[in-house]
């Protein structure tokens, strides 16, 4: 089948790569976002799928906006059967999801109708959730609200961070995407409508959503520091107010309790601070302008004792 590839995030690279090697499948073009500015110097940062494009001959494309007539003409000229979406970051127009003879589909990083949205990966970390997945749909003009074609599953790990489980995810695409394509070449693929009333929606997330309210539970802490990890990043402020970044793990202490952010113990094994539930011990940490360091060698240099109050940040 002839196939366009629609796909920015690094999570949908195992994918194209499988794309571009499958005897089976033509892969015509990709198309991705614009290159856009990243960090204080504004270097620009070039989508992933457009250097594995430009690496192997593939024509790229990024339109800013896929509702310009000119942007959908381009992609008509390829007469695709099938679009395959994979965190590509714009809303697709209905002219386009209705442009492939057979299908357009979408792999979204969750098990739908769970955790919709722009950050399932973290979603489904922050709700204490035991299984995670891959989702195969056919793309509606809803956001994430297509009918499910497949759905490929995987465990999350005790210390699951959204690093690990983006990276998981991702390994497991091109077998969901695979199995995908096949099931609509032999025909008739399975098309299971979703249950929205049991959906659930987590929207893009913003670096103040990483500030820490020690008044929640130690494990729910523990969650979102697991869940933020690489990014946003979890954040708290010690009692100078200065910015700091508190990386998992981190050990929870059921049995230990203090007032919310308060310090029970600051020492080479560990800063332990009290939560609305629980407390919890932090092992690693990196105070704006510094670099990341065990807490050993932070409290070489800094001063932290019991009964200082951390603070949330944004």
């Amino acid at each position: 089948m002839k196939v366009v590839f629609f796909g920015t995030g690094d999570i949908g690279l195992p994918s194209l790569e499988a794309l571009f090697a499958s005897a089976g499948h033509e892969l015509l073009a990709v198309f991705t976002q614009p290159d856009k500015p990243f960090g204080r110097a504004g270097e620009l940062k070039v989508p992933g799928p457009k250097l594995f494009a430009g690496q192997n001959g593939i024509a790229i494309h990024q339109p800013a906006n896929m509702r310009d007539i000119d942007s959908v003409e381009i992609l008509r000229s390829y007469a695709p059967d099938i679009i395959v979406v994979v965190a590509y970051g714009q809303i697709l127009p209905k002219q386009v999801l209705e442009l492939p003879s057979s299908a357009c589909l979408n792999l979204h990083a969750s098990i739908l109708p769970s955790y919709r949205g722009a950050a399932p990966i973290q979603a489904a970390i922050l709700a204490g959730e035991r299984e995670s997945g891959m989702t195969v749909m056919y793309m509606d003009e809803g956001l994430d609200t297509g009918d499910i074609l497949l759905v490929h599953k995987l465990e999350l790990a005790t210390e699951e961070t959204g690093g690990s489980l983006h990276d998981r995810l991702a390994e497991i695409g091109p077998l969901a995407l695979m199995e995908a394509l096949t099931l609509l070449e032999d025909g008739p693929a399975p098309r299971i409508v979703q249950d929205h009333g049991a959906a659930s929606h987590m929207g893009k997330l913003k670096r103040g959503d990483g500030a820490i309210d020690w008044h929640l539970s130690a494990g729910r802490i523990d969650r979102q520091i697991r869940a933020f990890d690489p990014w946003p990043g979890s954040f708290t402020g010690l009692k100078d107010g200065t910015a700091t970044k508190i990386f998992p793990p981190v050990e929870l202490l059921p049995g230990t309790s203090a007032p919310p952010g308060e310090i029970i113990e600051a020492n080479r094994q560990g800063i332990i601070v009290g939560c609305g539930e629980g407390a919890l011990r932090i092992l690693e940490i990196q105070p704006a302008g510094s670099r990341r360091m065990p807490v050993v060698d932070f409290l070489a240099g800094r001063k932290l004792q019991a009964g200082d109050i951390l603070t949330g940040c944004s």
